[in-house]
């Protein structure tokens, strides 16, 4: 199951790097812009998905997320990035470790405003289901502001992965 998530998460790095990729290409105005759908902007889609990815894999560390930055603490796509990438030290520092057991072992994740009981299993692919949610809200904001999204489809990850024969 470890390898799952591995090549799970890999795919949802590699994502998530190319819509930041993407984002970069935006002036700074079109980043706080507000082009519909989702969150009202593309920072305010990117700073979501940064800090419920880095929030609940503290909470999977055993940490209780006591304390989340607000989006003006991230007012770059270089400032969520960082944040995904400290997200991403967290789950190769921690879930390799994880036995099957403790993967399906329900406990108590505990939240700025909320917990909730769950299996670690169910967090970790709720993250990846979840940024690819708002990442596809990201593409469609993108390309009304004129930049060509790019493509994160898993097929394409694996497809960058394994060796193709002709």
């Amino acid at each position: 199951m470890n390898d799952d998530f591995a090549s799970l998460y890999a795919y949802n790095h590699w994502a998530d790097r190319r819509v930041l990729d993407a984002c970069r290409k935006l002036t700074a105005e079109q980043y706080v812009a507000e082009p519909a759908p989702g969150w009202s902007s593309v920072r305010s889609s990117i700073v979501h998905i940064a800090i419920v990815t880095e929030g609940w894999l503290r909470g999977v560390a055993g940490e209780a997320v006591e304390s989340a930055p607000a989006e003006t603490d991230l007012p770059t796509v270089d400032d969520a990035e960082r944040l995904l990438e400290r997200a991403y030290q967290i789950f190769s520092d921690v879930v390799p470790l994880l036995t099957p057991e403790q993967l399906a072992t329900p406990r108590t994740f505990r939240g700025r405003s909320r917990s909730a009981i769950l299996p670690p299993w169910v967090v970790l692919r709720h993250l990846v289901n979840h940024s690819t949610y708002h990442r596809g809200q990201v593409a469609a904001k993108l390309k009304r502001l004129g930049i060509e999204p790019p493509a994160t489809d898993l097929v394409l990850w694996a497809l960058e992965q394994i060796p193709q024969q002709s």
